[in-house]
């Protein structure tokens, strides 16, 4: 799926994660999947400056964003806002729920980006969720983002790519919920 739109600044991105759901309405979604297993329901959602995970077990609810520092996104039940530079890790444990999650940037150098950006595009076609960005005017690689889901009956692992051709940018996150009481 090819979506016209602007991507944000690579700078500007920060990786959230709350503790309670954040409504779609307010991103503008390009692509969405829902899983639904026995102890868990997952959505995950494409948009413009990354994407939106949302886990619910139970009562409980977690909810990762990547969105840009500008991004009027609430504060209530925030447990993580950090800016995405270098590599960073984060834990968190909840009543049933283990939470683990890396996320990091990465600047790249032309060649090396552009090798990294044609492997993307080739997974593209067998990701579980992906979006082109379409950029007007624009030559050269287009942005794009890409998530691998692997949904057990008790732990959910997702690695997501995002793509940023004018900063020879790509952000990594790998996330991982895992239940305890089964």
């Amino acid at each position: 799926m090819t979506v016209e739109v602007a991507r944000p600044d690579v700078a500007d991105l920060t990786f959230q994660m709350y503790e309670r759901s954040v409504h779609p309405e307010l991103f503008q979604v390009t692509a969405e999947l829902r899983i639904e297993r026995e102890n868990y329901t997952a959505e995950f959602r494409l948009w413009e400056a990354g994407h939106v995970i949302s886990f619910r077990h139970g009562r409980e609810c977690l909810t990762e964003v990547i969105a840009t520092r500008q991004q009027m996104l609430p504060l209530h039940r925030r447990r993580v806002e950090r800016r995405i530079q270098g590599c960073q890790h984060e834990s968190q444990r909840f009543e049933d729920v283990r939470y683990d999650a890396s996320f990091q940037l990465e600047r790249l150098e032309s060649n090396v980006y552009e090798r990294c950006h044609d492997e993307l595009a080739h997974d593209l076609r067998t990701a579980d969720l992906a979006c082109a960005f379409a950029t007007n005017p624009r030559f050269g690689p287009l942005p794009m983002s890409l998530m691998r889901i692997d949904a057990t009956q008790d732990s959910l692992l997702v690695h997501a790519f995002h793509t940023f051709p004018d900063s020879l940018a790509v952000v990594k996150t790998q996330s991982l919920y895992e239940l305890d009481h089964v």
